[in-house]
Parts: structure tokens; sequence; C-alpha cells
């Protein structure tokens, strides 16, 4: 039997206007919406907006502000001191019979001192003090008597707390703590970028697998169509229209999974570009074309060190670790401080001769002191030496730990990008043969040599092969994602500066 005519008219019966396929076509489910048209959403307007507006990095970003005003705190140490302090007061004694007049007091004294320590540990204070004594007894008028001093006191620590390196070292924990909190800061920047470009990726993902399956059931509406024609004509058996009507069911299915995964894409990345803004629309996206660079492991994993904010942290612990040792073995040494004094005095009968004969030195005093303190045993000290140490290894050893685990993730990262891109030229060619192969069995059925079961066949490929090419394009772009951020390059790529 020649099917050559057959064919023909029921091509002509499927593609002619007004034929009745169109009538037979299913409608569109109502869950599946149309892709809007809209302006391109880019992927570097999604990681501004996230940085700007992300819960992890504005918490962040108090934190490493805490930091910088613990440095400020810890260089406040070495600013100077002033100190006021003014009494006034007056006393009287009552008499005793005949035997002892009573007597009385009236006093005041003001006393300003400056004092300030320097990083070798030395302590400067001057002060001066006016002060004025009235006093008599009985009934006799007070007699009056000013005084009037200045002096310098040096303290300087000879065994625990001496030198620049033990009273340095609380600002220098202060600056290894500003250094772990912008580290900290800069890993949620990272994490956050990341997570946006996974996000648009898997939207840009979403977004094509969904037109592939629509297309797909395009075509899958088309063979029932054909079908249930050629079932009129005797052609075909109820069984064969049945398996094209499962055809289409599965179609439908696989179209809304794929609207269901494109909506939860869309939320996805919604929650990371806005603040409860899930009714806005998106705008286009697409993958990034840009060229793929040349990846090695050496060069991504001297990055990684230096970039890599988990590592910089473990640096700035472990030196943070050495300061503690170093302030706890000070701690084993005794307080011997060497102190000296030096001031001028003057009593006279009013402030004003007190101020004038004050520098002619008639009235001076000096004073040297050695004090010595230090714990019996120094058992707390030793214990907290101990601890200090056991710390100081074990965080040489969590830095090892970390060095090991950031050089097989680097490994790991640069297989990834080297092996997804074979990936898309792989699946890229299996796309061409698959549309090559599509396009003859479409030109077949149109020739009227050949079924539109095979030409429906041919479009499951091309789909299967477009969506796997495209799959393969999203693992390059993740891989190459994944790979800046371990390296801490994602801030350049973006353009983003942290404070330092």
């Amino acid at each position: 039997m020649n099917r050559a005519p057959l064919l023909c008219a029921i091509t002509l019966t499927l593609f002619a206007p007004g034929s009745t396929r169109a009538e037979t076509a299913a409608p569109a489910s109502p869950a599946v919406a149309a892709l809007p048209v809209t302006p391109v959403l880019t992927l570097e307007e999604c990681v501004a907006r996230a940085l700007d507006r992300n819960f992890s990095i504005e918490i962040q970003r108090y934190s490493s502000s805490s930091a910088r005003e613990g440095l400020i705190e810890a260089d406040a140490a070495f600013d100077s001191s002033v100190a006021l302090n003014t009494t006034d007061g007056y006393s009287r004694s009552a008499a005793l019979g005949n035997i002892v007049s009573g007597s009385q007091r009236d006093s005041a004294s003001t006393v300003l001192s400056v004092s300030r320590k320097i990083e070798a540990g030395t302590t400067f204070a001057v002060s001066t003090n006016l002060a004025s004594n009235k006093s008599g007894g009985g009934g006799t008028p007070l007699n009056p008597a000013f005084n009037g001093a200045l002096a310098l006191n040096v303290t300087q620590p000879l065994l625990k707390g001496a030198g620049s390196e033990i009273n340095l070292a609380p600002r220098q924990l202060a600056q290894y703590g500003v250094v772990a909190a912008d580290a900290s800061l800069k890993s949620s920047v990272l994490t956050v970028i990341s997570g946006v470009e996974s996000a648009y990726f898997n939207l840009a993902f979403a977004r094509e697998q969904l037109g592939v399956r629509q297309f797909t059931l395009k075509v899958a509406q088309q063979l029932l169509d054909e079908n249930q024609i050629r079932r009129s004509t005797g052609v075909l058996t109820d069984l064969e229209v049945l398996q094209a009507e499962v055809g289409v069911a599965n179609a439908q299915q696989n179209l809304l999974l794929a609207d269901q995964t494109l909506h939860n894409s869309e939320d996805a990345l919604l929650q990371l570009i806005g603040r409860f803004e899930f009714d806005q629309t998106l705008g286009a996206v697409k993958l990034p074309d840009d060229p793929v660079p040349a990846v090695s492991v050496a060069n991504s994993y001297s990055l990684a060190k230096t970039g890599q904010p988990d590592y910089v942290t473990a640096r700035a612990l472990l030196k943070e670790s050495e300061i503690n040792v170093r302030i706890a073995k000070d701690s084993l040494r005794p307080q011997l401080n060497l102190g000296g004094g030096l001031g001028l005095n003057s009593l006279e009968g009013s402030y004003g001769n007190v101020v004038d004969q004050l520098p002619s030195g008639r009235g001076y005093d000096w004073q040297l002191s050695l004090s010595l303190t230090f714990p019996w045993g120094f058992r707390a000290e030793n214990a907290r030496y101990r601890q200090a140490i056991a710390a100081l290894d074990s965080q040489q050893a969590a830095l090892g730990q970390i060095d090991q685990n950031l050089l097989v993730q680097v490994r790991t990262a640069v297989r990834n990008v080297l092996t997804s891109q074979e990936s898309v030229a792989n699946t890229a060619l299996s796309r061409q043969l698959s549309e090559k192969q599509y396009e003859l069995e479409k030109a077949r059925f149109d020739a009227g040599l050949d079924t539109f079961r095979f030409v429906q066949d041919a479009e499951d490929a091309l789909g299967t092969a477009r969506i796997a090419e495209l799959q393969a394009r999203v693992s390059l772009r993740t891989a190459l994602a994944q790979l800046a951020s371990l390296e801490g390059s994602s801030l350049a790529r973006y353009r983003i500066k942290l404070k330092e």
C-alpha cells in the first residue's frame, strides 16, 4: 500500500488554516503563565542589590565597626589623663572645762594632675596643689597659711609590664581583631555573591527549560491531533491514540514541574536581592558569555591563601595566640617597679606669694622608691601560660587543617571548571547533532516519507540535548563562581571594595 498520498493528506489537514488540529488542541494549563517580556536584569545588578540589602552583611558590618572601636579603645591606653580634685572643710573642737580651750580649723585644697603612660610602660604624672589652712584656738583670730606644690613623679616597671612589646600587645590584639572581623565581613560578602550567582544561573536555566518544555508539549499535541485524524480514517487504533494522549499528559506534567521550578528559582533570587518583595517581577536573565579564563591549581591556591577569609581569619587567630603567649609569659615575672619624684613647695601668707615664690626652689623634695610584688609559687600564672601554649599549638594545627582543606577545595574547583568546559563543548556537539536529526525528520515528514512519531522522537531528543547543554553552561558558570569565591577574587569581578 502506498502511504505517501495518505500522509500528504494528513499533513495538509494538520497545517491548513482552520483545520481540526486547532479545534482539538488542549488549552494551556492555567498554572503555567507565559514568560514576561521585561527589561534585562543583569547579574551585576542582582549582586549590588543583594549586598545593599542583605541582613547577614548588615549584621556583620556592625561587628566590623565594633572591632574598629576596640582598636581605638586600645590606643586610648596611651592617652593623657587629667584629674581635678578640690576640697573645702571646717572643724571645731569643744573646750575641756578651764583646762584646754577649744580650737577651730578652716582648710581648702585644689589638686590638678596630668598623667600619661608611654609604650615602654613608663608612667609620668605632673601635679600641682594649692592649699590653705586657717587655724586658731578659743576666740583668737584664725591664723592663715597658704601652701603650693608642683611635683613630677615617674614610675617604671623593671620586670613585669616592662617594654613596648608587652605594652603594645593589647593594641596588636585589637588590630588582629579588626582583621578577623573584616575577614568575616568579606566571607559574608563572598557567600552572598556566590548565592546570588547560583540563584541567577538557576533562574536562567529554569526559564530556558520552561521554553523547551512548552515546545515539547506543542509537538506532543500535534502528534495527538495527527493520530486522532488517522484514527478517523481507519489507519490507527484507539490504543495508539491513547498512547499519544499519554504523551501529551507527560509533556503537561513536565511543563508544570518546569513552571514550579521557575517560580521557586524566582523566589530564591528575590530572597537574596530584596526584603519580602516576592510580588516583584524579575526581568529577563541570561547566562554570562564571558570568555572562560585559564585556570591552574598553583595560581588559584596562591590567591586563596591571601584572599580566602577563613584562611585569613585563621592566621589572625594564630597571631593572637602568639601574643597571648607573650602576655602569659610576662605574667611569670615579679612586679618590680622603680619610682621617683621631684617637687617644689612654698608656704606663704597668700596665694599670690605662693605662686611667686614656688619657682625659686627654696622649698623642694625628692624621693626614690623600689617595690617588689609577686604571688607565692606563681601557680595561677603558670597555669595561664600552659593554657596559652596549648591554645597556640591548637591554632597552629587548625591553620594547617584549613590550609590542607583549602588546597583540596581549590584542586576540586579547578577540576570542576576544566570538566565543565569539556561538557559544554560535548553537549554543544550533541545539540547540533539533534538539531540536524530533527530537521531531517521534519523534512521527511513534510515530504510524506515518515510519520510524525519520528518527528516527535527527534524533538524529544533535541529538547533533552538543549537542556543538557544549558545545564553544562550553568555548571561551568557555577564552577567558575565557586573558584572565584575560594580565591576571594569575586570582589574584583564586581568591583567591590571593602574597608581595610
